[in-house]
């Protein structure tokens, strides 16, 4: 079978019972998704994850731990248009601390908002600011429980 690949690098930031997302624009719609993404040429993980997340919230970060690798797949339907093969993606999730920044959107990118949203809202699976929160979001959360009781 003929697809696409994309290595990616994702941050979990979390404080109190909020979790920072960033707003996604894609070809089915706007979701609340983690920041992040694609990793370029010769570029390192870690890298791209800090250089995603201050892209898309204007935060410098530290990555503070590896919680897991992962893959996703888009199909060719819910791809951007011009695209004729489905995507996989491998999903790079770290942790994060903020050291310095403020809060704002992304300018020319894939990503139109950012924001902290309470981890409450995101397990009753409501909509958020009026859009919907990307499951990869809950995956994320899990890993970082899982990881919390390994630790243990």
């Amino acid at each position: 079978m003929d697809f696409q690949w994309r290595p990616a690098s994702y941050a979990l930031i979390t404080k109190q019972d909020e979790v920072l997302l960033s707003l996604w624009e894609s070809s089915v719609g706007s979701f609340w998704t983690l920041p992040g993404g694609g990793i370029e040429f010769d570029e390192q993980p870690e890298t791209a994850c800090v250089r995603e997340v201050w892209e898309e919230t204007g935060y410098n970060v530290v990555l503070t731990s590896f919680l897991s690798a992962s893959t996703h797949v888009i199909p060719t339907e819910k791809r951007v248009s011009g695209q004729y093969l489905p995507l996989q993606i491998l999903r790079l999730l770290y942790t994060a601390d903020i050291v310095s920044g403020t809060l704002r959107p992304e300018v020319g990118g894939s990503s139109t908002d950012a924001a902290w949203i309470p981890i409450s809202q995101l397990h009753n699976r409501r909509k958020t600011k009026g859009h919907r929160v990307s499951h990869w979001v809950d995956d994320a959360l899990n890993f970082a429980a899982e990881h919390t009781t390994k630790e243990r």
